[in-house]
């Protein structure tokens, strides 16, 4: 990874994140509110991790993912990283 700066690497982290909840968010057609009630969290976090406002907990982001039914790791790599991975799995014998 060419070296950054760490505090705007972060950032860019944390804005990818948000755009990958949103767009799951809404495929799944939920509104903030809901994703919260199912995640067991208040929208303002929902909207938060969204924006890249904070450092989101990992317990939020764990609960947000089970309630969009992915995983963390879908949301963190987006349908990208899940093809990427897809494809480089051995072929099933």
């Amino acid at each position: 990874m060419p070296h950054q700066d760490h505090s705007t690497w972060l950032l860019d982290e944390r804005w990818r994140l948000g755009v990958h909840i949103q767009a799951r968010r809404m495929r799944q057609n939920l509104t903030q509110e809901e994703l919260a009630e199912r995640a067991g969290v208040s929208r303002d976090t929902v909207q938060r991790i969204e924006r890249a406002a904070n450092n989101p907990r990992f317990t939020d982001l764990l609960r947000i993912a089970r309630a969009l039914d992915t995983r963390l790791a879908y949301l963190l790599e987006g349908e990208q990283g899940q093809l990427a991975r897809d494809h480089t799995k051995p072929p099933a014998t």
